[in-house]
């Protein structure tokens, strides 16, 4: 079995610093907060490039966090892709703000800039763009638009820790950015964990503030928050695996680029681009086919890991049937769901398992 990451295999070279951090904290006897969560959050704004970075319970409340700092209220609208995992466009509609989806590129997966512009209403308050399966969107483009109307920019950045788009980091573009440490993104916890940077020091003061229940000091409560607080013991284990992150980055650019050498011109596979200036770092390798069934049916058969990103565009969701959409209203991103299929991708994968996923997908694909 090629599972599609082996998190077991990643972890047993830190088996032993995971576990000394482990007891520190457990000696420590300080499990909210503290020192732990500051040197991380230290760590991490270092890391991406930002001034400031606000450690939350998870990616999700990451992304509600930052979209509550920012003032979202009831009746506004938020832009945003309807390609994109549920809590995107879930934390906006949390807050009784409308998501208002715009397409994808015709041969990408990320939001399209051209569609923004004739989305903006007077109740339109921001933008919402992805960097999906860890490369980055053109988020220079999309903030120049909202620049124009006077429109925030909160960049979904949960899938892509370490993506540049010219030199910059994803998640420094715009007003904040939201990260995802679900154990599976390139940079995991053991367990759920999440941060937003910024470099606007009272928009990252407003972070903390809510994360506690919009209280700083006991039962004195400016604002309505929320427990979005990151526990000190992943904060402790991810300021381990951070130190580690750039070595699997390039194992997992390497594992790419081998992909990309073996499956060039195979049937009619679209393979995932890498445009100059750009710094993809795949937390998915997503290729996309007409065959996309046949092609997991084969990869199944062969005991190989395979998963679709995303089946059902949000737009078509029904928990989002009041917005009144119906199928063909966002054909690229339809398109996309119909047609993409991620692959294993692991920092680890090893050359023999490459080539038993590289000879699946030949076969399968000339047999179509």
């Amino acid at each position: 079995m090629i599972p599609m990451l082996d998190l077991v295999r990643l972890h047993a070279p830190l088996a032993a610093e995971l576990s000394r951090v482990f007891a520190e904290t457990l000696a420590s006897g300080r499990f909210i907060g503290g020192p732990a969560v500051e040197l991380f959050e230290r760590q991490l704004a270092a890391r991406v490039g930002a001034r400031f970075a606000v450690g939350t319970s998870s990616g999700t409340d990451a992304l509600l966090a930052a979209l509550m700092a920012l003032g979202v209220q009831p009746g506004d609208e938020v832009i945003t892709t309807p390609y994109t995992f549920f809590a995107t466009a879930g934390c906006v509609a949390r807050l009784g703000a409308m998501p208002v989806f715009a397409d994808i590129e015709p041969h990408g997966f990320h939001l399209d800039p051209t569609w923004i512009e004739a989305l903006v209403t007077d109740r339109t308050v921001g933008v919402l763009p992805v960097h999906l399966f860890g490369a980055p969107a053109a988020v220079d483009e999309i903030r120049a638009i909202a620049d124009r109307h006077g429109l925030w920019v909160l960049e979904d950045a949960a899938q892509a820790i370490g993506a540049t788009r010219g030199g910059n980091a994803a998640g420094t573009f715009g007003a904040a950015g939201a990260l995802s440490f679900f154990p599976a993104k390139n940079l995991g916890a053991l367990g759920d964990a999440g941060a937003v940077v910024t470099d606007d020091p009272d928009l990252a003061a407003r972070l903390r503030l809510l994360r506690e229940h919009g209280a700083l000091r006991r039962n004195h409560h400016e604002a309505i928050g929320g427990s979005f607080r990151l526990d000190a013991l992943q904060a402790a284990l991810l300021s381990v695996k951070l130190g580690h992150l750039p070595r699997w980055e390039e194992g997992r650019r390497k594992v790419a680029d081998a992909y990309g050498a073996a499956f060039t011109g195979v049937g009619d596979l679209v393979l995932p681009i890498e445009p100059p200036g750009d710094r993809h770092v795949f937390n998915q390798y997503v290729v996309r086919t007409s065959h996309r069934d046949a092609l997991a049916s084969a990869l199944d058969a062969a005991g190989i890991g395979c998963a679709f990103h995303y089946a059902t565009p949000l737009h078509l969701q029904p928990c989002f049937a009041g917005l009144g959409h119906r199928a063909g209203d966002l054909p690229n991103a339809e398109r996309a769901c119909r047609e993409a299929i991620a692959l294993p991708i692991d920092p680890l994968l090893t050359e023999d398992a490459q080539a038993a996923v590289v000879s699946t997908v030949r076969s399968a694909m000339e047999q179509r």
